[in-house]
Parts: structure tokens; C-alpha cells; sequence
């Protein structure tokens, strides 16, 4: 047993080398070597270790990095553009989130997974991951243990598409736009879609528009945060459930919450100071180079808040239904984006 085993194992060993080795971590993602999946994994591993430092100011650090970094990336896209590529998705985003909330259900009555967690994971996977399970989840009360199991389900999904999104995409050979289009649509969380996209374009042969691409595809679906809100506050007080399989009751319901997702704004703000301000355009290699090691530092912190609890949390019902409802919408939306995207 070498010297740093033998302390980990000491009582307190691991409080004494945790922020040593988190700082180290941190230090890392900042390197040329690191890589969106990479920096996940690294954060996973220290998390299963027991060396993470410092969780909770963690968790509020990757969300707000991630959403600088999201606006930061509208320095880089024409305005233009930008709304050219919202307005084209638009149907498409409307058909998968509308699809994929009525598979949750029938899945989700098939399987008996629990209404609060299967409307969770399916808000989830229909929407913006983590941030949606948080919006529906607040705005119904959701149990503790609903949010855990649903969480944790969509993390774990995360960090298989970050994987293995860039591996298909290549062997099917995918323009960036393709690439960029099927991950904002198919991977859950902001975060892994931009690492996913940011991922591929370091890996292939061509231009830079899967990121920007997968970006915008991701934006605009996280806008329909507001009336998954209300859907699922709906389906709350006209349908209750009396014996949720997998999640104790649930508090006394509240008011109705509604989330705004102020970076979005933020985010086509600064594409619009890019059209009418020239003088933006030459920074922006520099600004995908700052953005790209922020969202490496958000997926570390993300890996490293990972837990055993959480992991133990999901049950195999919640996680059938979560693999079921991706396997779907990553594989209509592959097909609908090859027969449309060029």
C-alpha cells in the first residue's frame, strides 16, 4: 500500500486529500488535453472515490457557468442566422416534446413507474434535462425521492450520450449541422449537448456549426419550459394519483411557479450586438476557446456532484422508462434529421 492509499484510509485521510485532488481536477479541465468527456468523467471518478470538495457551492457554480458560457456562445452567431435556425426547428421541436410527453405516459402507466417520476423523467428527456425536472418539479411539489430517482436517471443517460453521440455521428457520417441538430434534440441536458457537439467538431474533418448548431436547437427547446409548467401543473390537480409506485406522498401543493430563462435572453442579446457591432467578430475564436473551458468546468463540477445515494435512488422502473423515451427520440429524431438536414 503506497503513501496516499494508506492515508485515504486513515479517518479523515479523505477530507485532507479531497480539495487537493478536486483543485487538481479543476486545474486539469483547463488544459489542452482535457475534453468535455473527459472532464465529466474525471468528475464522476473522484465523486465515486469519496474526494469531492465543496458539493453544494458546486452545484450552484456548473449552473451558473453553464449559463454564462451559453451566452457567451451568442457572440458567435449572426443574429440572423440565429432566428433562421430557431424558426426552422420549430415544428420539429414541437412534434418531439408533444411526442415524447405522451410516450412518458403510456410508458409510464405500462411500467407503473409512479406519475410524479415518470412525468419528471419525461419533462426531462422532452426538454432540458436536469433544469426541466427542477422547473416541473417545483411547480408541483414533486417528493424528494421523485426528484432524486428522476435526476438521477437523466444524469446517468447524459453521460452515456456524451460518449456515444460523437462515435455514431461519425459513422454515419454526419454533416455538423446534422450533428448539431440530433444532439440539441436527443441529448438531455444543455451541458452534455454542447460537450456532445463540442466533442465531435474537435474529433472530425470539418467546419465549426455543430456546436453553434446544437446550441440553438437546445435554446429553443428550453423555452418550452413555461408550458410544460403549466401541462404538468394541470395534470397535478385534474388527475391525482392516490399510490405512486416508487416515490413517498407528497407535500401540500403550492402555487404556481413559473421558471424564466433569463440567459436565453441574455444569449440572443449578445447575437444581436454581434450583428450590429463588427468589431465582436474577430473575438470569436477567443470567445469559443473561454466558452469551451467553461463548460468544461461545469461537467467536472456536474461529475463531481454525482453520489452512491443517488445512484441507488433509481429504480429499474424509472430507468426503463427513461432508456425507452431516449431510445425513441434519438432515434426519430436521427431519421427525421438525416431525411431534412443537409
Amino acid at each position: 500500500m503506497d503513501q496516499a492509499t494508506a492515508q485515504i484510509g486513515k479517518p479523515g485521510g479523505r477530507e485532507m486529500i479531497a480539495p487537493v485532488a478536486f483543485v487538481l481536477g479543476l486545474a486539469f479541465c483547463l488544459t489542452p488535453w482535457a475534453s468535455p468527456a473527459t472532464a465529466l468523467g474525471l468528475g464522476v471518478v473522484l465523486a465515486l472515490a469519496g474526494l469531492t470538495a465543496w458539493p453544494g457551492p458546486g452545484k450552484k457554480v456548473s449552473r451558473f457557468l453553464i449559463q454564462v458560457c451559453v451566452v457567451l456562445l451568442g457572440f458567435r452567431m449572426d443574429f440572423a442566422q440565429l432566428m433562421g435556425t430557431a424558426k426552422d426547428g420549430l415544428l420539429f421541436a414541437a412534434g418531439t416534446i408533444i411526442g415524447t410527453m405522451a410516450l412518458g405516459y403510456i410508458v409510464g402507466k405500462f411500467l407503473r413507474t409512479g406519475r410524479e417520476i415518470s412525468l419528471l423523467i419525461s419533462s426531462g428527456t422532452a426538454v432540458c434535462g436536469g433544469s426541466a425536472i427542477a422547473a416541473v418539479g417545483s411547480a408541483i411539489a414533486a417528493d424528494g425521492t421523485a426528484m432524486a430517482v428522476a435526476t438521477g436517471t437523466v444524469f446517468i443517460l447524459n453521460a452515456i450520450a456524451l460518449y456515444l453521440f460523437p462515435v455514431i455521428g461519425h459513422a454515419l457520417h454526419l454533416s455538423p449541422e446534422q450533428f448539431g441538430t440530433w444532439a440539441g434534440v436527443a441529448i438531455h441536458d444543455v451541458s452534455s449537448v454542447v460537450g456532445a457537439a463540442k466533442s465531435y467538431h474537435v474529433a472530425g474533418e470539418t467546419g465549426a456549426t455543430a456546436l453553434d448548431v446544437a446550441n440553438v436547437v437546445k435554446l429553443s427547446r428550453v423555452l418550452w419550459i413555461i408550458p410544460l409548467v403549466f401541462y404538468a401543473r394541470w395534470m397535478v390537480k385534474e388527475r391525482p394519483e392516490t399510490a405512486p409506485v416508487e416515490a413517498a406522498p407528497a407535500p401540500a401543493r403550492r402555487g404556481l411557479s413559473i421558471p424564466i430563462p433569463w440567459f436565453i435572453a441574455l444569449f440572443l442579446i449578445a447575437s444581436l450586438l454581434r450583428s450590429v457591432i463588427p468589431e465582436i467578430r474577430p473575438w470569436a475564436d477567443t470567445i469559443k476557446t473561454i466558452a469551451g473551458y467553461g463548460f468544461q468546468l461545469a461537467l467536472f463540477l456536474i461529475g463531481a456532484g454525482l453520489s452512491m445515494k443517488a445512484i441507488r435512488a433509481v429504480g429499474w422502473r424509472a430507468m426503463a422508462q427513461g432508456i425507452t423515451l431516449w431510445i425513441v427520440i434519438s432515434i426519430s429524431g436521427l431519421l427525421v434529421v438525416m431525411a431534412t438536414v443537409d
